[in-house]
């Protein structure tokens, strides 16, 4: 109760405004200090904002590619032995004519990995040790098949189907075969040996953007191979399709019955996944990999405003115990030391959303792609680097506001 000539004595508070005030004052009473302290949560929310920005990015690069390259490809494959163990092998001799001409094809060819026997190995002279042919895989494949890996040619050219249909002995190498046996150039028309066997370096593939194999092999025409070497063994042979866009699946389905309608069963085409399927799963790969990339800069930005706030709490131990004196209570030393870190983190995301969009944008523009970016991305990170800083600056808050006044006061 209030007593005669007694005055009630009013908690002392401390306004918004003040809080935001002396806040302030305390980023800018060391202004390097500050800059340096934000600068890990500019890294970390930049990091962020970044990564994602990237991410969105190239999924949408992958999308782009995947529409052109993977849902335009079918693979056949011989399973005629899982049916029937006298089969012969189930892709006729005319399987590129048969198939390319149902609607939506643009390129067909039979290949497989030929088994050499024994010792033979593939060189640049027709006596020598071989070095590198042991490396050096031998595949056989029509016309249809090299066209449809989709190859960039270094130097010459493809071989056609006269060439094929004639038993002609050429070759196509790989770069990193020709490097391998020494051919930098077809103007000496220059010859390798498989076995005792030469064939003529017909061209050099600089890439590919199917079969990859491509370039690690010597690439020969199938009845060259099957005259050499006799035809493939059950199983070795498949079939490469290159489709319209949208034609794949029902290529898929036509495939084996135009390749042996007699028995359809012996062969097994594969069509391209579901492009949602895969766009679903290599995009949560990447988000997967780069936040937990941005989660590691964000704490070690947190670390930073951490440690600087608490080096700050310990250098103004006689600033706190000359406020608790004044009236100031515990809370009252909390909440200011959680708006100065948490004003460092609101600042430093600000500015490392900024560095991570234009980072975005560099790179798109570098790369001469569309950027993408979530608005819900930029939007948050701002929010991120203020939790972050609040979040960091807990411990040291809290040390603070158990300072007691007198044993502030007496250092």
């Amino acid at each position: 109760m209030r007593g005669p000539g007694k005055r009630l004595v009013e908690p002392s508070r401390l306004a918004a405004r003040d809080v935001l005030a002396e806040a302030v004052a305390g980023m800018l009473q060391r202004p390097g200090r500050s800059v340096l302290t934000a600068l890990g949560t500019v890294l970390g929310v930049g990091t962020f904002v970044a990564i994602l920005g990237l991410t969105a990015t190239t999924s949408s690069q992958i999308d782009a590619r995947f529409n052109l390259l993977t849902a335009t490809e079918v693979t056949v494959e011989d399973i005629a032995r899982d049916q029937d163990e006298f089969a012969d092998p189930a892709f006729p001799a005319d399987a590129d004519a048969r198939v390319e001409r149902l609607g939506g094809v643009e390129d067909a060819g039979v290949y497989w990995p030929v088994r050499l026997p024994p010792g033979t190995a593939v060189r640049s002279a027709p006596v020598g040790d071989g070095a590198g042919g042991e490396r050096t895989e031998v595949v056989a494949a029509s016309p249809g098949a090299l066209r449809a890996a989709a190859p960039t040619l270094a130097q010459g050219r493809l071989y056609d189907a006269f060439t094929s249909g004639s038993g002609q002995p050429v070759a196509v190498l790989g770069r990193s075969v020709a490097a391998r046996l020494g051919i930098t150039t077809l103007e000496t028309r220059p010859a390798v040996f498989i076995g005792d066997e030469p064939f003529t370096v017909a061209g050099i593939i600089d890439d590919v953007k199917r079969r990859p194999d491509v370039l690690m092999s010597a690439t020969v025409p199938r009845t060259t191979a099957e005259k050499l070497w006799g035809p493939p063994q059950q199983g070795d042979a498949k079939m490469l399709i290159t489709t319209a866009t949208g034609a794949a699946r029902q290529i898929a389905r036509e495939a084996p019955v135009a390749l042996r309608p007699d028995h359809p069963e012996y062969l097994r085409a594969i069509p391209p996944p579901d492009p949602r399927t895969l766009r679903a799963g290599v995009t949560g790969d990447l988000d997967q990999l780069f936040l937990l990339l941005a989660a590691i800069c964000l704490v070690i930005g947190a670390v930073g405003i951490a440690n600087t706030t608490l080096v700050a709490v310990l250098e103004r131990t006689g600033e706190i115990g000359l406020r608790r004196a004044l009236g100031a209570r515990g809370r009252h030393i909390t909440v200011q030391f959680l708006t100065e870190s948490g004003a460092l983190g609101a600042v430093g995301g600000l500015v490392g959303t900024a560095l991570g969009v234009s980072t975005v944008i560099g790179v798109a523009l570098v790369r001469h792609w569309t950027p993408v970016m979530h608005t819900g991305t930029v939007a948050a990170a701002p929010a991120v680097g203020l939790v972050t800083g609040v979040v960091a600056g807990l411990y040291p808050a809290w040390r603070a506001s158990r300072i007691q006044p007198a044993e502030a006061l007496r250092r």
